[in-house]
């Protein structure tokens, strides 16, 4: 007679043997997908959609998934919530936290998804991949996703003079080319639209064939100017609290010892110190990490290729790549800038980009030792007192 080999029992696809509420959040204007596992609920995911922006609504379906799993174990389990960073910020995450809800913002391009060209995507089958990878986070499990640490409000809310004065310079540059555009149209080239006698050399142009600017181009570049001339005074006053807020740190903040070295004004020192070296670093590489600096190989048994920096960091701190060129000319007999030279003539004078990238990353690193633990950069020129 014949028999069946003894089997053993399939594994099931989700723990069921869950110490708390898992949720995540697929969040958008409209609406708010909110994907639970419960414990004592098997594998199946419970999905529930509220009106976008509706905390209350939010809060009380927590409250109610909290009395059904209550009812079903008979205990009172914890919540952890995941959401991704986007849009929203991280105000729904204080939000949370605030409740006593444990809250994570996990980086969307960390979370792993299938590699077919044609993949079916959904709010639903997103919500439920934010799950698993939470579940997985919490086991404990090494590189299944990058959380983001979220900023305090006060060190969220002073970044913002920096990034708004890059997007008012963008804005300047747009005017001022734009005027230039209109008046290289009529032959006319050499006009500066930020000089101060702006108004005045506009009365005396002449067109390439000789004729004063009619009227309505006049009109035009004259609107374009006070566009401008607001943008400048808008610039002027960004920057005005910039340096009351960097003149109100202590000697010891990042952003005063930062300003102590030459080469590096207020507005590098007021990027760097808010976009990244506030924050705590456990070592160089994830410095260099955070700011996209960081090398990404690709090996694959004989394959062996460096594709460059991964550029997927905070993009505002890749700012350093200036500061390094700018090094070259403050510090010309600093370490780095004579490992720089010194790599450049190994070279024959080629690949200066490529070594540039290096040199910041090398800066970056040197600059957060300087920072944190006082380490002073070799053959650095400090300003003088």
């Amino acid at each position: 007679m014949q028999t069946a080999a003894d089997r053993p029992e399939a594994p099931t696809a989700i723990r069921t043997d869950l110490g708390a509420i898992f949720v995540s959040l697929e969040l958008s204007r409209s609406t708010w997908l909110i994907t639970s596992l419960s414990p004592g609920g098997g594998e199946k995911m419970s999905k529930h959609v509220v009106r976008g922006g509706d905390v209350a609504a939010l809060l009380e379906r927590f409250a109610q998934l909290r009395k059904k799993t209550r009812a079903r174990t008979g205990k009172v389990f914890p919540f952890v919530v995941i959401q991704e960073a986007g849009l929203e910020g991280f105000w729904i995450d204080r939000v949370l936290r605030n409740e006593g809800i444990e809250s994570h913002v996990v980086d969307p391009a960390s979370i792993a998804t299938s590699r077919r060209r044609r993949r079916a995507k959904t709010d639903r089958i997103d919500g439920e991949a934010l799950v698993r990878a939470l579940l997985a986070y919490k086991r404990g499990e090494p590189r299944v996703c990058a959380m983001v640490k979220a900023p305090t409000p006060e060190e969220e809310d002073r970044r913002r003079l920096c990034r708004e004065r890059k997007v008012l310079i963008a804005e300047r540059v747009r005017h001022v080319n734009r005027v230039k555009g209109l008046l290289f149209s009529q032959g006319i080239s050499g006009y500066e639209p930020q000089r101060r006698d702006r108004r005045e050399r506009l009365d005396t142009l002449q067109t390439g064939d000789g004729h004063l600017l009619p009227d309505h181009l006049k009109a035009q570049v004259c609107r374009e100017l006070d566009r401008l001339e607001l943008l400048l005074e808008q610039i002027k006053a960004v920057e005005a609290e910039r340096d009351v807020l960097l003149a109100a740190q202590q000697v010891t903040a990042p952003a005063t010892m930062l300003l102590d070295i030459k080469g590096i004004g207020p507005e590098f020192a007021a990027i760097l110190w808010s976009e990244g070296l506030f924050r705590h670093f456990d070592n160089r590489r994830q410095v260099a990490s955070y700011a996209g600096l960081a090398p990404t190989p690709w090996q694959s048994g004989s394959v062996d290729r460096e594709q460059g920096v991964s550029k997927a960091g905070n993009p505002r701190l890749r700012t350093i790549i200036q500061l390094a060129w700018l090094r070259l000319r403050h510090q010309p007999q600093s370490a780095l800038a004579l490992w720089f030279e010194e790599r450049v003539r190994r070279n024959g004078g080629r690949h200066k980009k490529t070594t540039i990238v290096a040199l910041a990353r090398k800066l970056l690193v040197a600059l957060w030792k300087y920072v944190t633990a006082g380490v002073v950069i070799e053959g650095a020129v400090m300003k003088a007192a």
